[in-house]
């Protein structure tokens, strides 16, 4: 799960923002360890225990929608032969990240994906699905006004790509089991979480786990959280779960 690709100028920004020359050299690692990117529909179904993945399969995410994924992640993918999904906030698009203003020290906005970027990047094989209509914590809103931003959000993007947009990414990460059933009703067959760890066949469909990429990852950090399913990818937290793998098949207690 990445957000924003580009420059920052604060410890907040490089919280959510990983630079043009980090992202590259995450996705060259991934790739030089033999991990490939999947579709979100094949990702899917291998949920659903409908279809099996190679193995090193991964999915690649971006959340908001931001300007930067065309500008800089997309060269870099497309030079791999990679493509991505990537998550929109749909009444905001072509415009800026006003949700975060508040958040941000520096009260800096972020340009986000047009319409002819997002035109041009379904052309390439980049899929583009919900993340709301305006980036509201969704489980703070009522049935209304959750019907709104989940099926309007939806038939948005059906309304620009012209084609079904069955999958969704919770603002913020934040949701209840109100907030699964009404992405349910709202027609979406699976929403994603900030939630880490490893998904597996029969994942609950409402509440994808997914790593989350801080623009402080070294490639090295990034290899060692996709190896432990986990946010956590120092050294130390690699080597005890080694210690405790090794433990395990010798039959000794570890902890």
């Amino acid at each position: 799960m990445y957000h924003r690709v580009g420059d920052s100028e604060n410890d907040w920004e490089r919280r959510y923002c990983v630079t043009p020359k980090r992202f590259a050299q995450h996705m060259h690692m991934l790739h030089s360890k033999g991990y490939r990117p999947c579709g979100i529909e094949q990702f899917a179904q291998w949920v659903g225990g409908t279809a099996a993945l190679p193995s090193g399969s991964f999915l690649l995410t971006f959340d908001d929608g931001f300007e930067g994924v065309y500008e800089h992640a997309r060269p870099v993918l497309l030079k791999l032969g990679w493509t991505a999904s990537v998550f929109l906030v749909t009444q905001l698009i072509g415009q800026e990240d006003v949700w975060d203003e508040l958040n941000n020290p520096s009260s800096r906005r972020h340009r986000l994906l047009d319409r002819m970027q997002i035109a041009e990047m379904v052309g390439e094989g980049f899929s583009f699905h919900s993340h709301s209509r305006h980036h509201l914590d969704l489980t703070t809103l009522s049935d209304a006004q959750l019907e709104e931003e989940l099926l309007g959000s939806r038939r948005d993007i059906e309304d620009l790509l012209e084609r079904p947009t069955p999958y969704l990414a919770y603002p913020f990460g934040r949701h209840d089991s109100r907030v699964q059933k009404a992405a349910h009703a709202a027609g979406y067959v699976a929403a994603f979480s900030t939630k880490p760890g490893f998904n597996r066949p029969g994942q609950e469909r409402f509440s994808i786990l997914r790593l989350d990429v801080a623009g402080t990852d070294s490639a090295g950090v990034l290899g060692r959280k996709m190896a432990l399913g986990s946010n956590i990818g120092s050294i130390g937290a690699m080597a005890r779960y080694t210690i405790g793998r090794v433990c395990h098949r010798l039959g000794l207690g570890y902890s």
